[in-house]
């Protein structure tokens, strides 16, 4: 990579880091952020693919109480930066590079755990720093301390995103070519297989009785091939409204009883 190659990816890294505590603008989500680090590095198709794969994966990814998400800002950043060397090895092909990236993201999001351990322990000092400021009634020390801890999130990403940018693209290449057609093709598999996890996930947080039909009836516009994506999205923002728009009609007028939810209302009938 160039030196300005270099300084964007780590700008890219700098900002999902920050925005895996800020959640202002979704940088830290691997569909933002591999594409934005495809489109600076000049692979944007391949990080759309690979963006779009993890958020699959990143989707059942929650803090839950003291349970601690993996991390998808480091799993996505480093996983586009693995697959940029790959590509510009020149001796990778496209599917090889983002099924490998896909494989290692989950071991990566697990590793970036012990930085987001660090930097909250880290931050606990910071918080200490800004109780003694806040006795002292020194708001511009309280400012300066949270942007100090803002800014530590940011580098908990960038600087390994700086130290994997200088490692040769031919070594990650050659690693990647070096892997037997098992490996690779259990890679390929396991890549599909947890994009699948992560819609599970998300359906066993979601699920219930008044939501299945909607579930079941999704797979069987899916399955029609004449439907798009932008057709099968505004079939689904339309049932959307219709189930809100008589949600509403029935909290509205509902006097005689029901629970408000008609969907639900018709299924406990049966």
């Amino acid at each position: 990579m160039s030196p300005i190659t270099i300084l964007l990816v780590v700008i890219v890294a700098f900002f999902a880091g920050m925005e895996g505590i800020l959640d202002q603008w979704q940088f830290h989500q691997p569909l933002v952020a591999c594409t934005l680090i495809g489109i600076v590095t000049g692979y944007p198709t391949e990080g759309i693919l690979l963006g779009g794969s993890l958020q699959m994966i990143a989707l059942g990814w929650a803090n839950i109480g003291a349970a601690v998400a993996p991390d998808a800002a480091l799993a996505s950043v480093a996983s586009a930066i693995i697959m940029v060397l790959a590509l510009s090895g020149g001796s990778a092909d496209s599917t090889t590079a983002v099924n490998a990236s896909i494989a290692l993201a989950i071991p990566l999001s697990v590793a970036g755990l012990f930085l987001t351990m660090i930097a909250r322990t880290l931050a606990t000092g910071m918080v200490h720093a800004m109780d003694q400021a806040a006795e002292r009634a020194d708001f511009g020390a309280i400012e300066r301390w949270q942007f100090a801890g803002i800014v530590m999130q940011g580098l908990r990403i960038a600087i390994p995103a700086a130290a994997l940018c200088v490692i040769p693209a031919e070594a990650v290449t050659n690693a990647l070519n070096a892997m037997p057609a098992w490996l690779s093709g259990g890679m390929a598999v396991g890549g599909g297989m947890v994009a699948a996890v992560g819609y599970a996930m998300v359906i066993n947080m979601m699920a219930t009785k008044e939501v299945w039909p909607f579930f079941a009836l999704g797979f069987v516009l899916a399955a029609i091939s004449q439907l798009t994506l932008i057709a099968l999205g505004a079939i689904g923002v339309s049932l959307a409204l219709i189930y809100l728009g008589l949600k509403e009609l029935a909290t509205q007028g509902g006097g005689a009883g029901g629970s408000g939810d008609p969907l639900g209302d018709i299924l406990n009938n049966y």
